[in-house]
């Protein structure tokens, strides 16, 4: 990937336009629309601003953005944020949030820092999906039974039982049957009926046994004019500017982050130009800045429609843009069309992507990389408290977990016919430091000693430490056979600079895992 904005990217004919990226926008109009719509309900928001993050995302992030293929708009990963920022702050008030989180995107991709966003722990991003997901299941399924959410996830736990057992009929029925066409949907053999986009298949297929039923239940409330429709933003009063800048701050950290790791996964689902993730950031930023002006919900790169657009044949960024132009014509000529739509519907869609953003791949592979301990802290953080302080007790325990890892140094030591043989192995770093002086302070002065020094990290307090040991050690009439400290970390830095023409990615970087988020949660 490039974030120089090395890669050129060719200019399409207008023939291969219509070839690959028309018929790919249409797909992506058909997976985004109800996609859409159901992330302003579990947002707390009106239907139209789900919408117009829609719209505005397709159009300024596909002009502007970084990832060519990359496909804008609402995402679950921000829904419950925004519901509770909604029910703090008032909806006027956090459209003004929006719109100021992403001039503050605007100003990091300006200071070109998109990378450092991937430096956050793949088990941290993990957890906050899936900790967005178990709560989005757990405030929907109450409106898939016919009632109505909680404040909190404790509350919808405490009220699910009495809610199971007062069903509300046709509403309990449609929203049931939307979720089963849903998860059946995920085990039809690939086909031509594969292709059409389950959403699509599970609103409208739930729509119109509503219609044919004649059911009375509470319907998707879209005004006749889509201009009316739209909200304007206004600044907080009083005692709310503190808690509008917390709310600043968070959208613009959580969208930047969920954006750019969905670019990197984006990337890996395709050969054409790489991605430019300053670029990227900074038209974000624009999207979001525009989207909280009009009245729209905060806009991130969505992986699951940008799957559907490479999936469809898409070979640039006009998909991505022409996907906002149906979903205008959409609201503007064929907008009375959602009024027919059951709010159980769209709630049993969101419980579908709820369900799949706790993603049980992402759990094996943690736990394989003995990261899994992170990922529930996070999950119960954001469950438990709130999505900041999950996602501040999963940077915690990231951070407690690299300490412990660098600290596991491992240092035996034996006398054998008067020799003393001391093997170092493990990651020999500040943090180890006592415990290696601890098992040096044990051998007699005046020995003979022999140093096997087998790290796979070294740092200049390890370096140090040992060094002056055995200085000291030599001063007292002892004497030290080891390998010069200079070659062990010459070999180190060896070992750990990236071959010619390769880039150097770490284990626990996001760049390896970020690509499970294409067979992820959807949003």
């Amino acid at each position: 990937m490039n974030s120089s904005g090395k890669a050129a990217e060719e200019r399409p004919s207008l023939k291969a336009i219509l070839a690959s990226d028309l018929p790919a926008s249409l797909v992506v109009f058909l997976v985004a629309l109800p996609l859409c719509m159901g992330i302003a309900l579990a947002s707390g928001a009106p239907i139209m601003a789900g919408l117009i993050a829609g719209i505005v995302g397709g159009t300024v992030v596909g002009l502007l953005g970084g990832v060519p293929l990359l496909v804008s708009g609402p995402a679950a990963g921000l829904a419950v944020m925004v519901f509770g920022f909604i029910q703090q702050l008032g909806f006027a008030v956090t459209c003004a949030a929006v719109a100021a989180a992403g001039l503050v995107q605007v100003a990091l991709g300006v200071l070109k820092v998109a990378r450092s966003a991937l430096a956050i722990s793949p088990a941290v991003i993990h957890g906050m999906l899936a900790g967005i997901g178990i709560l989005i299941v757990l405030g929907q399924v109450h409106i898939v039974l016919g009632g109505s959410p909680q404040s909190n996830a404790w509350n919808n736990i405490r009220e699910l039982p009495g809610q199971i057992a007062d069903l509300h009929g046709p509403a309990t029925l449609l929203g049931l049957l939307t979720l089963g066409v849903l998860i059946a949907w995920q085990f039809l053999p690939n086909g031509k009926l594969k292709k059409v986009p389950g959403p699509l298949v599970a609103v409208v297929g739930g729509t119109v046994v509503a219609a044919v039923m004649n059911a009375d239940v509470k319907r998707v409330q879209l005004a006749a004019d889509a201009l009316s429709a739209i909200q304007l933003p206004s600044l907080p009063e009083g005692s709310m500017w503190g808690a509008f800048f917390v709310a600043v701050l968070s959208l613009a950290l959580v969208a930047s982050a969920e954006s750019l790791l969905s670019a990197v996964a984006t990337d890996k689902l395709h050969t054409g130009p790489r991605a430019n993730l300053d670029r990227e950031l900074l038209a974000q930023g624009v999207a979001n800045t525009l989207s909280g002006l009009v009245g729209g919900l905060p806009i991130t790169g969505v992986i699951v429609r940008s799957a559907a657009n490479i999936n469809a044949g898409a070979k640039t960024r006009w998909s991505a843009v022409l996907h906002s132009v149906w979903m205008l014509a959409f609201v503007t000529l064929l907008g009375s069309l959602a009024a027919y739509v059951p709010l159980t519907v769209l709630a049993g869609l969101l419980v579908h992507v709820g369900l799949k953003l706790v993603n049980l791949a992402h759990i094996r592979e943690l736990r394989h990389r003995g990261e899994l301990p992170v990922y529930l802290i996070t999950v119960f953080g954001v469950v438990g408290i709130n999505l900041l302080a999950g996602i501040g007790l999963g940077l915690g325990a990231a951070i407690l977990r690299l300490l412990w890892q660098l600290g596991q140094v491992r240092v035996e030591t034996q006398a054998v016919n008067g020799v003393h043989q001391v093997s170092i192995s493990g990651a020999l770093t500040f943090v180890g430091v006592p415990k290696l002086s601890t098992a040096l302070a044990k051998i007699p002065s005046g020995s003979k000693v022999e140093v096997d020094v087998a790290v796979n990290t070294l740092d200049h307090s390890g370096f140090e430490a040992l060094e002056s040991w055995a200085d000291t050690h030599r001063k007292t009439g002892g004497t030290v056979h080891m390998e010069p400290l200079e070659d062990v970390w010459s070999r180190r830095s060896a070992r750990s600079a990236p071959a010619p023409g390769t880039a150097a990615v770490s284990s626990s970087s996001p760049v390896h895992h970020v690509s499970s988020l294409a067979s992820g949660g959807a949003q």
